[in-house]
């Protein structure tokens, strides 16, 4: 028994090789130290959008709720989830050629030798019973080629899980927007019934006056033009409403509850968080896209060690040992032990340039996730900045559009006393209406266009390190891998 013990000791030790794997080394982000300036000022450095999860971002509840069905039931998401867990299935594959497999076997052969075939010119029949344990082909990992492999099985596994949460990001911003749009668009539709009922009692004013001779015929047709087109503006907003509706089902994964919290409007603060950027070189190594980048690299760097060893001799082993008897009832009796030992040496003499190319294949591979690493941060760098530039300009764009609602609302205001005064036209008072209209239909874009762009900038800047977007990463048991030197 301390002999086997001794022997399994061995064979970890001598199997946990040192690495021939460059030593990684995280190439410099090719951005700028800062985000740029904005209308608004400098990009803040304090505390950022990358610490805090989607249900501190998203106050309002009824989005919290829906955020937490897709969660749970969107289709795209569990894909991504599963990938994940084949991932790691393969690299506990892997990993587990790292350790000797060691098998038990028991066996019984009866065989016939005929007397032509015999020693002693007699027909006779023989068994063999056998009882053992032991392994069969396992590599001595001198030059670090099984933990190369293990190395970047393991790393490929992680960059399937940021894989995963980059999607469950994607996803959570995706039912964020669907949802505000869906909010807008009911705003819209209430606007347009809102605006219905008005052109609609213009027209009964408009009629009795025509009726009077008052007002002619002209100011008549124009009236009844424009409830119609009221009418085609609130059968279109609830057309656009039911496709909105329809989309956030389909991210949701299944038909919204009717037991839902009651939305806010979209002019509440608390519908999602103001956000704040922070330094781009602690803000953009968490997005989960940038870990998944890093991942591969670092896994195209452990091939290379892999590639490297390949130039060495390998060792590998085979080796039995139990117990044989002709009979059962000797098979543990007294000198009835069995082993067999066989060690193979592989030493690679010509290969035709095969061993050197695939060097040069992985080291291809490595020079190319370093661009697509780089390119990664670079377009995330670009999310943000354009995020953050989108967001100044927005904030300026809804204090303009609040005044002109404002300015407008007064206009028809005194053009509907100015009509009904025999001042003004009906023109005058319809077009006043339209441009009312137009207004206030654009706020509600201008107030979606700003909650978007909080929602962009908090997909950008990676959405939350909390537990909102985290899984348990599989590590393999520390107890029996051996660290290299």
């Amino acid at each position: 028994m301390r002999s086997a013990r001794a022997l399994l000791a061995v064979l970890l030790l001598t199997g946990a090789g040192c690495s021939l794997a460059p030593r990684y080394q995280r190439p410099t982000a090719p951005v700028a130290a800062a985000f740029p300036a904005t209308p608004a000022g400098p990009a803040s450095t304090t505390a950022t959008t990358a610490d805090l999860g989607w249900r501190e971002v998203f106050g309002d509840a009824r989005l919290q709720a829906l955020v937490a069905l897709a969660l749970e039931r969107n289709r795209d998401l569990r894909v991504a989830s599963l990938n994940v867990e084949l991932v790691r299935a393969q690299y506990r594959i892997q990993w587990a050629q790292q350790v000797p497999m060691i098998g038990g076997s028991a066996a019984v052969t009866r065989q016939r030798t005929p007397a032509d075939l015999s020693p002693t010119g007699k027909a006779r029949t023989s068994n063999a019973w056998s009882v053992g344990a032991g392994l069969s082909g396992f590599e001595l990992d001198l030059f670090g080629r099984v933990r190369s492999l293990s190395d970047a099985a393991l790393e490929q596994y992680l960059a399937s899980e940021e894989a995963r949460r980059s999607a469950q990001l994607s996803m959570v911003a995706g039912v964020a927007s669907q949802y505000l749009a869906g909010r807008a668009f009911e705003e819209q539709v209430a606007l347009a019934r809102e605006t219905l009922e008005a052109v609609e009692a213009a027209l009964k004013l408009t009629r009795r006056m025509a009726e009077a001779g008052r007002v002619s015929e002209l100011d008549l047709r124009t009236a009844e033009a424009q409830v119609e087109t009221a009418r085609f503006n609130l059968a279109a907003a609830e057309q656009q409403r039911t496709r909105a509706g329809n989309a956030l089902v389909l991210l949701v994964g299944g038909p919204l509850p009717a037991d839902l919290p009651p939305p806010l409007p979209l002019d509440d603060g608390q519908v999602v968080a103001e956000l704040r950027a922070g330094v781009p070189s602690e803000v953009l190594a968490r997005r989960p896209d940038v870990l998944a980048a890093e991942h591969a690299l670092v896994a195209a760097n452990a091939m290379i060690g892999a590639a490297r060893a390949a130039f060495f001799p390998s060792i590998s082993l085979t080796a039995f040992g139990g117990t044989a008897s002709a009979g059962l009832g000797g098979l543990f009796g007294s000198g009835s032990t069995s082993w067999s030992f066989m060690p193979r040496i592989t030493i690679p003499i010509f290969a035709a340039g095969a061993l050197r190319a695939s060097l040069d294949v992985a080291e291809v591979r490595k020079s190319t996730e370093v661009a697509r690493y780089e390119r990664t941060i670079q377009g995330a760098f670009r999310e943000v900045a354009d995020a953050l530039a989108d967001r100044a300009w927005i904030e300026a764009q809804l204090r303009a559009q609040e005044a002109r609602v404002r300015a407008e609302a007064r206009r028809y205001q005194l053009s509907g006393l100015r009509y009904r005064n025999g001042i003004d036209s009906s023109l005058v008072l319809l077009t006043a209406q339209r441009d009312l209209f137009a207004a206030r239909q654009q706020l509600i874009q201008t107030r979606l266009a700003r909650l978007t762009n909080l929602v962009d900038l908090y997909k950008a800047l990676g959405g939350g390190t909390t537990t909102d977007l985290a899984s348990p990463v599989y590590r393999p048991p520390r107890s029996v891998v051996v660290d290299p030197p």
